[in-house]
């Protein structure tokens, strides 16, 4: 084969490798030195007794006199050189009272999400896409933040428990699996915590409804409709249910449940539970099923679980059942999936639980599904809202579709229908139709 370039063609390439070489060996050199640094650092610490948790200006104070000492040592020839102290300072910091090399991921708004498959291959998602970025961490450093993040949650990962999910001080939701669960190195994921999305209006405004949809949902959370919020992952669930929460009426009481802790409802009168792992001798679990049973004995205006997947939908059902207002999200690929599924996961409470109570049941007690969806560009948003009919034919839960995303415009356009069962919005003095008919 000819070579298409010339001998100033290639001289150029080799230019490129040696700059991308001597880049990485800059990289390499710097974190090796923050390293050194912060050993230097905790040694400090640990002799003067100083807990840095409380106390960021001195850790950064202690952090810039290392970085200093440390550079004093590099004019002479002892160490390697720092391009950038400014920069090791903020990075012996986070690493001592952050997260090091994480932080400023943790930092930065634009970043939603981080994971980790291998020390070297650290991802973070900006808008709903992925990119690699150019971290290379340690298996150590990983093991190090992994159990630096744990401490403020109290649980654990280990041989007996491979798997963890936890809550950051910020809200943010941290999931670790470890070998031999994983093939050779831990798997770690951070979900952040997003404050800036809290109202229906705000989902209007980045386009993820459009007014009608969002003044519908309204009305069907000031009337004290069960709402099933369905999607596959990273679809926004979450924030649809704490957009939909922000809804409800300021003197409710509020008991969320989830596995960890991802809502963030901005209520007057809440109480937020969350699962808990056993101990070292395999006792004191507290289920998701246990903690849907307690919230009913704490005087609920609205009950919300933050995923159903197993037996507590069942539970949950029967709460609703009950006349207590209920609200959770469910993995599912659409609106008739959500309701198919949440008709087959109470089955998996046991023998005596058959589909001959459970799918008239789901058919009387939802009555709105949201379901969402990301597109390719990253972009989330509801692609369809629908009312149960409250008729069931075989195992299928009957629903009418109100709202569905228009393939000529691309919006979620409403389709005509009305609710079939309007019995809650009359009874709050709502009327549905002066939305619907308006969007028509």
């Amino acid at each position: 084969m000819r070579s298409t370039g010339g001998p100033g063609a290639r001289a150029a390439g080799v230019d490129k490798f040696r700059g991308v070489g001597a880049s990485l060996s800059m990289m390499v050199a710097m974190s090796e030195a923050v390293r050194t640094i912060a050993d230097r650092v905790r040694s400090r610490v640990l002799r003067d007794g100083i807990d840095l948790g409380r106390d960021e200006a001195l850790a950064a104070r202690l952090a810039a006199e290392e970085v200093r000492r440390y550079a004093e040592r590099a004019l002479a020839g002892t160490h390697a050189t720092l391009a950038d102290e400014a920069g090791a300072a903020r990075e012996v910091v986070a690493s001592l009272t952050g997260y090091g090399p994480l932080q400023p991921f943790l930092d930065d708004p634009g970043v939603e999400e981080i994971w980790i498959n291998a020390p070297t291959r650290v991802f973070v998602a900006r808008a709903g896409v992925a990119e690699l970025t150019t971290l290379v961490l340690s298996d150590r450093e990983v093991r190090d933040l992994v159990e630096r993040m744990l401490q403020h949650s109290g649980r654990r990962v280990d041989l007996s428990s491979p798997f963890v999910d936890a809550s950051l001080p910020d809200g943010s939701r941290l999931h670790v699996a470890i070998p031999d669960v994983t093939r050779a190195h831990w798997a770690v994921n951070i979900r952040k915590f997003q404050q800036r999305i809290r109202s229906l209006p705000r989902l209007v405004e980045l386009g993820s409804l459009t007014r009608p949809a969002a003044e519908f949902l309204r009305m069907g959370v000031l009337a004290g409709a069960n709402i099933l919020v369905s999607g596959a992952t990273h679809t926004g669930k979450t924030t649809m249910l704490n957009a939909l929460l922000a809804a409800t009426r300021t003197g409710e009481r509020i008991i969320t449940v989830e596995e960890t802790f991802e809502l963030d409802v901005d209520a007057r009168d809440v109480v937020a539970m969350q699962c808990r792992q056993p101990n070292l001798e395999g006792t004191g679990e507290i289920t998701l099923r246990r903690l849907v049973k307690e919230a009913l004995r704490m005087r609920p205006d609205r009950l919300v679980v933050g995923e159903v997947r197993e037996a507590e939908s069942l539970d949950l059902l029967l709460a609703m059942n009950s006349g207590v207002p209920g609200m959770c999200t469910l993995h599912a690929n659409s609106a008739a999936d959500a309701l198919a599924k949440l008709c087959t996961l109470p089955l998996l409470a046991g023998r005596n639980i058959d589909s001959a109570f459970v799918v008239p049941t789901v058919a009387t007690c939802i009555d709105l599904v949201v379901h969402l969806a990301i597109d390719r560009d990253g972009h989330r948003r509801a692609v369809e809202i629908a009312a149960t009919t409250g008729v069931t034919s075989g195992s299928r839960v009957g629903a009418d579709t109100l709202f569905r995303v228009d393939r000529a415009t691309g919006r979620l356009a409403p389709t005509g229908l009305r609710p079939a069962r309007a019995t809650k919005f009359e009874a709050a003095g709502l009327d549905p139709e002066i939305v619907l008919g308006d969007a028509a």
